[in-house]
């Protein structure tokens, strides 16, 4: 029988790795080894990029160059993606799972200052940050990307628009941002990914 990959699930804005509990139920019926780190971003203050060096180094102490898989909701989905394209993570990860993530960005973000909220500031439409992930992804075309998303989503707005440019993308049919990580819907579709070889 062979052993499932590891699984590592990022956190978003406002949130921490209590968000994953109802999925995490489910990964437990699995056997599904995981790494659930909490990246403290103090209200969005904290740069995206801070916070992906500090997802590295959780991996890095529990699996080192071990082959993982990757589930990121919301900020925790751009946040993911900066270890993958920028620090070596597409490397050593089979799927790549965006949840809910403003991987084009949101216009909630668009009136944040920057010297206040340097994290939110980083998922505007249109940032540097975004601009620069979005130029260049040919990282990204070693691994199995996934991108869920709300359609009707107000955080992520357009909900549409939280997907990444490559990879399968699904509108999960629910109705607000916080159902993608709670709802039966969502939770089925993803064990369905997570699971899938």
């Amino acid at each position: 029988m062979n052993t499932p990959r590891p699984l590592v699930l990022v956190h978003g804005l406002w949130d921490t790795p209590r968000v994953f509990w109802r999925l995490e139920q489910r990964l437990n019926q699995k056997g599904i080894p995981r790494l659930v780190p909490h990246l403290p971003h103090r209200l969005g203050a904290v740069p995206l990029r801070d916070l992906a060096r500090l997802l590295d180094a959780h991996i890095q102490a529990r699996w080192g160059e071990q082959e993982i898989d990757l589930l990121g909701f919301s900020m925790g989905g751009v946040i993911s993606r900066i270890w993958l394209q920028e620090l070596g993570g597409a490397q050593r990860c089979r799927r790549f799972i965006s949840v809910g993530s403003p991987q084009q960005g949101t216009f909630i973000a668009q009136g944040v200052p920057r010297w206040l909220f340097a994290g939110i500031a980083d998922m505007k439409r249109g940032s540097v940050l975004l601009n620069q992930l979005n130029a260049d992804c040919a990282a990204l075309q070693s691994v199995d990307c996934v991108s869920f998303y709300c359609r009707w989503d107000l955080m992520v707005v357009p909900g549409w628009r939280a997907v990444l440019p490559v990879g399968q993308r699904h509108d999960v049919n629910v109705i607000t941002h916080q159902q993608l990580m709670g709802h039966p819907t969502a939770l089925n579709q993803l064990m369905h990914t997570i699971l899938a070889p």
